[in-house]
């Protein structure tokens, strides 16, 4: 399938021609929404880049090594993609960061990277960044207006004619097989990595990924982008919102998204499978909380989407029963999402396909779909048509791409959007691409001859002292299904038998606890009460039948305080860091086997 020759700058002169838009890019600013108009978001980038060439920033020859990187490390707002085309426009190439990055990670991608000048957007990050040594640096500028800091109005400011026309020859002059950006993977085991992606990998994921989908043009719509821009699944997709002309409102925080939802009532948008669990774990609250007829009815429509499939013929019966749900139960939940949702993408980690069930059933479409950063990243989504949906999966290829099962089971990928390799790591990019195949690592399945199924992640696969192979990930993703369990982590690597560490849905424990007459107490005493203990006893033991001795959990422990970023357990994309998870706990862990 051909796409066109962009490089992702082109988008806004895309818009301009076709649909130039009020609200191109938008955020809240002082307790308002203000827009960006096309014009204005080209007249500031264009501005910025010339700032940047005031200040010896050039592409040069066009190479990744002789190329300026510029970092950026930042919430989501119109800033972050301004200065991404600025960068881009001169040849220059971005380097972003989570803002959740620790100061060694930092330091060392700042380092390797060469980075000579990064934008921040708050006072926090700027003391962080301010504290780090790096002898490539030579500037800081941030979003917000700080005493004492240079706020990158000042390179606004740099913006002569002369520079301006220089932005408009550099403009033609920047191949699409230039680097577009250095992307460092979260690094869940030792120092992160660049991946080198060029304008053409993520211009072919873009135009594969919006007519395989399908993203029609259109300027009519709205999304909310909350996901960190500095992860390559948003900054592709709204790359995929900018050359299809749907406009782009900015949340104010992750707290802040139900109250955004009910204000911009956006088309859609995409997330992870954590703040999904999160959005579903309050609405089941809130169903507890009603009584009589009103109770009986919302777990009536649950229990009604938990046997939805829509690769079954429904009956006449199922769809009136259906209806009635999406009426009287069913419209609230879209309500709370703005009233206007048509899709919901997730991707990052594997979806509960219980929570696919009562959302689709609920008339609240959610796609999963699945891909690396390596590869731009989407290899596979589930589509809005054709039937090219199957839950629980992630979905068909994406048009272009060649995917492939190696013997062990490893998703192999070949196609333009595959990187072109980690930077300055020539070996390690020879680790994972082979005759053109990148190798994702991941461990896989195929469904009807076209669904991929995500099983596990090789480097996972743990074996028992017996020589059993365990895969821990769907053992993981059963267990989640109970309304009990927050997250959980399955071991048993060299060890007798499968056990686990579990963090409690607290919230749901304390609704049980006042069934059962128990009195309320710290997390701390709940994880010890010997009635949660014989509770998620009985919890296992239900979900433990899905799976052949060997995998079952035997043993395990309650733990007070909920795994996060912050707390180094979780990568920003929300994956379980193991080997920290293993090592904070180990002691815990060695106590669960000592007593066998």
């Amino acid at each position: 399938m051909d796409y066109p020759g962009y490089r992702l700058f082109d988008a806004i002169a895309c818009q301009l021609e076709r649909f130039p838009k009020n609200d191109m890019l938008n955020a809240k600013e002082n307790g308002q929404w203000r827009s960006y108009t096309t014009q204005e978001v080209a007249s500031l980038a264009n501005r910025l880049s010339a700032g940047l060439l005031a200040k010896g920033v050039s592409g040069n020859s066009f190479t990744p090594e002789g190329s300026d990187k510029i970092a950026i490390i930042s919430n989501n707002r119109p800033e972050w993609l301004i200065t991404d085309f600025a960068a881009q426009q001169i040849g220059a190439i971005l380097v972003p960061m989570y803002p959740t990055t620790s100061p060694q990670e930092m330091e060392y991608i700042l380092n390797e990277s060469e980075a000579r000048y990064i934008f921040v957007s708050n006072e926090e990050l700027l003391k962080k960044v301010q504290a780090l040594k790096s002898s490539f640096l030579k500037g800081i500028y941030t979003f917000d207006k700080i005493e004492g800091a240079a706020h990158f109005t000042e390179l606004l400011d740099m913006a002569s004619d002369e520079l301006l026309q220089q932005v408009e020859a550099t403009k033609q002059q920047v191949p699409n097989t230039h680097l577009a950006t250095l992307i460092y993977t979260s690094g869940t085991t030792g120092k992160p990595k660049g991946v080198m992606l060029s304008h053409s990998n993520i211009v072919s994921n873009v135009f594969l990924s919006k007519a395989s989908f399908p993203f029609p043009d259109q300027p009519q719509t709205k999304v909310l982008s909350f996901l960190p821009l500095n992860h390559i699944f948003e900054k592709m997709v709204s790359y995929i919102y900018l050359f299809s002309g749907i406009s782009i409102y900015y949340a104010e925080s992750l707290e802040t998204i139900g109250d955004n939802l009910k204000e911009i009532k956006p088309d859609g948008f995409t997330t992870v499978p954590r703040l999904l669990e999160k959005v579903y774990e309050k609405i089941m609250a809130k169903g507890k909380e009603l009584g009589g007829i009103k109770k009986a009815l919302f777990f009536w429509s649950v229990g009604l989407g938990l046997k939805y499939d829509n690769r079954r013929p429904l009956s006449a019966f199922y769809k009136f029963k259906l209806n009635i749900a999406r009426k009287l139960v069913f419209s609230k939940w879209r309500e709370a999402l703005g009233g206007n949702i048509s899709f919901i993408i997730t991707g990052g980690a594997a979806a509960s396909e219980k929570l696919l069930r009562i959302f689709n059933a609920a008339g609240i479409p959610i796609y999963e779909g699945y891909g690396p950063t390596e590869n731009s990243p989407v290899i596979c989504v589930n589509r809005k048509q054709n039937n090219e949906t199957c839950l629980g999966t992630v979905g068909p290829p994406v048009e272009g791409m060649e995917v492939k099962l190696a013997a062990d089971g490893e998703i192999l990928v070949k196609g333009p959007s595959v990187m072109q390799g980690y930077y300055k790591h020539p070996e390690l990019t020879a680790e994972v691409i082979i005759d053109g195949w990148l190798h994702t690592g991941d461990i896989g399945t195929i469904i009807e001859d076209r669904f991929y199924k995500i099983t596990d992640r090789k480097k996972e696969l743990f074996k028992t002292s017996g020589g059993k192979y365990v895969a821990p990930q769907p053992i993981e993703n059963k267990m989640k299904e109970s309304r009990f369990i927050e997250q959980i982590i399955v071991l048993g690597s060299e060890r007798k038998f499968v056990s686990a560490l579990i963090v409690p849905s607290f919230p749901a424990i304390r609704d049980w606890m006042k069934e059962h007459n128990i009195v309320d107490m710290s997390n701390e005493d709940i994880v010890k009460n010997p009635k949660v203990y014989e509770l998620f006893r009985s919890v296992l033991d239900h979900y433990n039948v899905n799976f052949n001795h060997v995998e079952q959990i035997k043993k395990f422990v309650l733990l007070p305080d909920e795994w996060s970023v912050d707390g180094g357990e979780m990568t920003p994309k929300m994956s379980l860091r193991r080997k920290v998870i293993m090592e904070k706990y180990k002691d815990i862990i060695e106590g669960i086997y000592e007593t066998a």
